[in-house]
């Protein structure tokens, strides 16, 4: 009898434990399905985000669970809550793929945004040049067309004197005059042991002076005979530089470009994209001055702030940028 009733006891208090360990259970199977839905709404956005359009053929339209392969040997099965684990962790890799993804496509569109903009300042800068090398069509020198109409002139109207008469003077060009070449002349040329740096060392005492056509002829002398001098990234710079002071915005622009694209950790890499800007200006290329000033303070934000700062906020304040 007494057995029976501790029998009848012990049940109730049985019920009760059993429930109390299904309890955390069940809590935590609610907290891990939430978890779960939050990650699969986050990885539905990113996919969204990484390929617009949602086709089908980058990735399925609704993440489902990987089936396992069926063998003739039976695999131990699994609870609901391993199941949620795994999915949670094959998730969470997806998501940090497609993040990556995410950054590396927002770093190839920067990239890509400041490519065409070199692009344009290259294309127009090589337009303006072709355009200055095609000469202006004048007027035929007398003597040499042929009527189309009326009387034929007598071969005795055109003489040898005639003819070097009908030819203006301003066509042939003038020499320097003798006090400039000895002016030039004057300018020592340095002779030390490293022949390049002496070949540019001319050339800039050539230009501090104002002799900007000689300045041209020697710079280029020095940077086509020593493209790899130590100086090489100041040579080019300074020849785009004696162009520009010469009026000669055209040709200058090239070497600017080149100057800024070959090396641009070069010396005078940053000196040349803002005096490319300043050669915009001078043309009226407001568009090419903008992109040259936006990738200077870009590219090099600390000379932007420091040694140039002066010459970049007046190049600024000359042109109206978006």
């Amino acid at each position: 009898m007494g057995f029976s009733v501790n029998r009848a006891l012990a049940a109730p208090f049985a019920m009760l434990a059993i429930a109390g360990t299904a309890m955390p259970a069940a809590a935590q199977d609610a907290a891990t399905e939430a978890r779960l839905k939050k990650a699969e709404s986050e990885i539905r956005a990113l996919q969204r985000r990484v390929f617009p359009g949602n086709d089908g053929r980058y990735f399925e339209p609704e993440i489902t669970a990987a089936q396992p392969a069926t063998t003739g040997v039976a695999r131990p099965s699994t609870t609901a809550v391993t199941d949620m684990l795994a999915r949670l962790d094959a998730l969470e890799s997806q998501i940090a793929r497609l993040t990556s993804q995410t950054e590396e496509n927002t770093n190839a569109i920067a990239q890509l945004g400041t490519r065409i903009g070199a692009l344009e300042v290259t294309s127009g800068a090589a337009a303006a040049a072709a355009a200055s090398a095609i000469p202006a069509a004048g007027p035929s020198p007398q003597g040499t067309s042929t009527p189309t109409g009326g009387a034929t002139r007598p071969a005795a109207v055109v003489t040898p004197a005639s003819t070097t008469a009908a030819v203006p003077a301003t066509t042939r060009p003038a020499g320097p005059t003798a006090q400039r070449l000895a002016a030039v002349q004057a300018i020592a040329k340095p002779q030390t042991s490293d022949a390049g740096d002496d070949e540019y060392s001319y050339g800039f005492r050539l230009w501090e002076a104002g002799f900007f056509p000689e300045a041209q002829q020697q710079l280029t002398l020095f940077v086509e005979k020593y493209p790899r001098h130590d100086r090489i990234s100041y040579g080019r710079n300074l020849l785009g530089r004696a162009y520009l002071d010469d009026g000669k915005t055209q040709e200058a622009a090239p070497w600017f470009l080149k100057n800024y694209q070959t090396d641009k950790q070069g010396a005078r890499a940053p000196d040349s994209l803002l005096y490319l800007a300043e050669t915009m200006i001078a043309m009226n290329d407001t568009k090419r001055a903008c992109i040259a000033l936006a990738e200077f303070s870009e590219t090099y934000p600390a000379i932007a702030s420091g040694r140039l700062r002066g010459q970049y906020e007046a190049d600024r304040r000359k042109v109206k940028c978006n």
